[in-house]
């Protein structure tokens, strides 16, 4: 879209359109998520140079999901002042530094790795994780571009493509660390992270409410001209502002809770899978990287999409409640295979991927639906805190391989049974409430 509208004898050119506000928006998501495929795969080999506990592993694993899911709370809300186009592009910018910082470390001392560097890769790991916060960034930026009508569609494309990143980079990186070693491997990934940066900055576009106020036209003049535009999601208030109003609204901390489960399970476990198969089955990287890719993180991110669609059919309410019981299934399953049974461990990896996948569509479908004033913000809180499950739950799980040994990759599942009820209970008052005012505040 490319439309001239005439403001005090000025003329502003508005370009861009849904369709490609949605496509920069995913692609600099891909490109900033992909940084969390990168420690699963190598964990296991720093484990060795540095002597790691199980728990340092974990933290290790975890890393890039502490920045990842915090800053998305702050940053999602600045969307809401600027559009996204200028957040994200921080953010990545932020993935950049520590993608080649890591590469620049790896490049002049691995394999001869000293056990204070630990500290500086895990530094490294929280810059890149910058790149994971992109997601609620572009969750805002995406929903500004399409009617409410149309956004669990969107949002589920946008969050469905943008999630695959760490599948197809967690299927590759173990092929590239045989063919290339683990060093050329980052530096690779780095020179990819650069470019994409590069286009995306290029390329993006903000939804035309944003690009009007960015050539001077008044807030009450820019609403009005926007919804001439098509925009119908329009913000309101500070940044400050933004989070303050979302965070009045039970419905977001509600929300809050499902994507920790969700969403923070579904980081964890993409990192841990890998470990998970090479330790209880003693699978070599490679087939481990595949079987994490096909059986967990691809199909959770594919089968996202179809949970926006269905959301958009049924109800995000319902659509949860039937998914975190595919969770939690999964995870009782993988709990009573143990390290015996392949067969049964696959599905159990399966049926939560499944669930996980379809429970994040559900779950940012009723962002824009609960907090339609303040998306930015609402998006901030639920993909910040509820990512934060991404760094919470992997040195828990290494806490229990630390206790139990290569059983405790198995028993440590019980996290993801305890999640799981949780969140389906929260869902269900979601659902028995739903015909009630939806933007019900928090009693001061």
């Amino acid at each position: 879209m490319e439309k001239k509208i005439e403001y005090n004898g000025k003329v502003i050119e508005i370009t861009g359109s849904p369709q490609i506000g949605l496509i920069m928006a995913t692609w600099g998501f891909f490109i900033g998520f992909a940084a969390v495929s990168l420690y699963g795969p190598v964990a296991k080999n720093l484990k060795e140079i540095l002597g790691l506990s199980g728990f340092l592993m974990g933290l290790l694993v975890a890393a890039p999901n502490l920045t990842g899911s915090l800053l998305r709370i702050p940053f999602a809300a600045w969307v809401d002042k600027v559009g996204g186009k200028i957040p994200l592009a921080t953010l990545l910018i932020l993935a950049v530094i520590g993608m080649g910082g890591l590469s620049t470390l790896l490049y002049l001392y691995y394999p001869h790795l000293q056990p204070w560097m630990y500290w500086l890769i895990l530094l490294f790991g929280f810059l890149s994780g910058c790149g994971i916060a992109t997601f609620s960034v572009g969750i805002a930026q995406t929903a500004y571009w399409f009617p409410e009508s149309k956004q669990g569609s969107a949002l589920g494309i946008y969050a469905g493509v943008g999630n695959l990143a760490p599948g197809l980079f967690g299927m590759i990186l173990p092929f590239a660390l045989k063919t290339i070693g683990l060093t050329w491997s980052y530096i690779a990934w780095f020179g990819f992270l650069l470019v994409g940066t590069v286009i995306y900055i290029l390329l993006a576009k903000d939804a035309p409410y944003f690009q009007l106020i960015k050539a001077g036209v008044p807030h009450n003049k820019a609403v009005e001209l926007a919804k001439q535009l098509g925009q119908e999601l329009i913000p309101t208030g500070s940044l400050i502002d933004s989070l303050k109003n979302s965070a009045r609204h039970i419905q977001t901390w509600a929300l809050v809770a499902l994507y920790f489960v969700s969403f923070g399970g579904f980081l964890a476990l993409t990192g841990w899978f890998i470990v998970f198969w090479v330790q209880s089955y003693n699978i070599e990287l490679r087939k481990a990287g595949l079987l994490m890719a096909f059986g967990f993180s691809l199909l959770a991110s594919v089968i996202r999409i179809f949970g926006g669609w269905l959301s958009d059919k049924i109800g995000g309410e319902l659509v949860s409640i039937m998914s975190f019981t595919l969770t939690l299934i999964g995870a009782i399953v993988i709990m009573i295979a143990g390290n015996h049974s392949f067969g049964l461990s696959l599905t159990g990896e399966i049926l939560m991927g499944s669930g996980m996948g379809i429970a994040n569509g559900a779950v940012f479908k009723l962002v824009p639906k609960y907090v339609p004033h303040a998306t930015g913000g609402a998006a901030g809180w639920v993909g910040g805190l509820g990512a934060f499950g991404g760094f919470v739950v992997p040195p828990i799980l290494g806490i229990f391989v630390q206790n139990y040994g290569v059983i405790g990759y198995s028993k440590g599942f019980i996290v993801y049974v305890i999640l799981a009820l949780i969140a389906i209970i929260i869902s269900i008052m979601l659902w028995k409430s739903y015909g009630k005012k939806i933007n019900k505040p928090i009693e001061d």
